[in-house]
């Protein structure tokens, strides 16, 4: 049986659409006119969803849904009820038309004799590589309950740093935008009122309001000019990065930019840890996790040397040397990397180094939105004094030649 998307008309002319399983369309159909609907669309969800994913840019599923639907079927498993019923269990629970779709096409194709991991392997923009491998491994160890709740853990891990990340950089954004905008203001409505009451009375400004009236001037006069140069250069620098060549050299340069170069190689680092910890946990082979690890990297660069690393360890290299030659992994992983391999328990240090490394990356996260905080504050100090003295000074000076 497979799952269909449907439209219908009820007896009232109204629009009513869902999912339903059926072993062809004209059952479908047939379902329908039972209930006393007039189809209109019947669609096999599978064939939908391929085509959707052809031309989405985006997961069709979000972290936090994969994560519920990862712990529901892990629950269920666990609980001794068999695949196809569990993923029955979760689509019905499901209150989103799309992921219900979607759950109940995969159970058609574990029905159909599929594995589960290729069933989910149909739906590459929610099922991404590293969760379709990680079941795979499951099912060929025969521990599919244990497999799919390490994956629960893992996504619902990565959607909580996710979430705390999107909360602390909420305060530094809007700070940033609200203070550019006060200032833009003040210089362009504000400040020139007020300094054009000095200017007609004749009196010499001070050389602080010549140069913030002369910057006011220029924004006023250019400031349509440079907001079109900054989104054309924005876009044009975007377009560039679809250039393979283009975008490999400014992920390099990322790697070692001033002051963030710690954290994007935090990011990357401990997101690779904690993936391939879990993939050599489930019983994928070292080299197949690292491929699969290195593909969920943000940085193109640092990804590339994944691979080259991958490859040594095919030739007989060892891991932690392997990732030693790409420059980019911080000293104690790769130690505690390279106990592991020699004490026989490289899967435990693989979970502890992820575990230190997004510790670490944590804490750098919060250490830099608690420093962003006072120093935007003193920023906005610095120029609001400049603009108040540059207003003030011809008003001081007006009231000793009156005195």
């Amino acid at each position: 049986m497979a799952a269909y998307e449907f439209k219908a008309l009820d007896g009232r002319g109204k629009q009513k659409q869902g999912v339903l399983e059926a072993d062809s369309p004209r059952s479908v159909r047939q379902q329908l006119r039972d209930k006393g609907l007039a189809p209109l669309q019947v669609n096999i969800s599978t064939e939908k969803e391929k085509q959707a994913s052809s031309f989405s840019f985006g997961s069709s599923m979000s972290a936090s849904d994969l994560a519920l639907v990862t712990r529901q079927l892990a629950t269920l498993i666990q609980s001794g009820i068999p695949v196809e019923q569990a993923l029955h269990a979760a689509a019905m629970q499901s209150e989103k038309p799309k992921i219900k779709s979607m759950m109940l096409a995969v159970r058609g194709k574990v029905l159909e004799g599929y594995t589960l991991a290729a069933s989910l392997g149909e739906f590459p923009s929610a099922f991404p590589g590293l969760y379709c491998s990680t079941v795979a491994a499951g099912e060929h160890a025969g521990h599919m309950d244990l497999v799919l709740n390490r994956l629960a853990d893992y996504t619902e891990a990565r959607q909580e740093a996710r979430q705390k990340i999107q909360l602390a950089a909420i305060y530094p954004v809007i700070l940033t935008v609200v203070a550019i905008s006060i200032v833009i203001f003040l210089l362009t409505y504000v400040v020139p009122d007020i300094i054009d009451v000095f200017v007609r009375s004749g009196q010499e400004l001070p050389v602080l309001t010549q140069g913030l009236l002369a910057v006011s001037d220029f924004l006023a006069t250019w400031g349509w000019l440079i907001l079109i140069i900054m989104v054309a250069s924005i876009a044009g620098f975007r377009f560039s990065l679809r250039k393979k060549k283009m975008r490999l050299a400014f992920h390099r340069w990322l790697l070692h930019m001033p002051f963030a170069s710690r954290l994007i190689r935090g990011v990357n680092t401990a997101r690779f840890a904690s993936t391939l910890s879990i993939l050599t946990s489930s019983g994928v082979p070292l080299v197949d996790a690292m491929r699969i690890a290195g593909e969920v990297l943000s940085n193109e660069y640092l990804k590339l040397r994944i691979k080259e690393a991958a490859q040594s360890v095919t030739e007989g290299g060892s891991l932690h040397r392997a990732l030693d030659q790409t420059g980019y992994f911080p000293p104690m992983m790769l130690h505690m990397i390279g106990s592991g391999e020699a004490s026989g328990e490289l899967d435990d240090m693989l979970a502890r180094t992820a575990r230190m490394q997004e510790n670490d990356l944590q804490g750098k996260i919060t250490a830099m939105v608690g420093l962003f905080e006072p120093l935007m504050l003193l920023v906005m100090g610095v120029v609001v004094l400049i603009i108040v003295m540059a207003i003030m000074l011809p008003i001081m000076d007006m009231s000793q030649l009156m005195g």
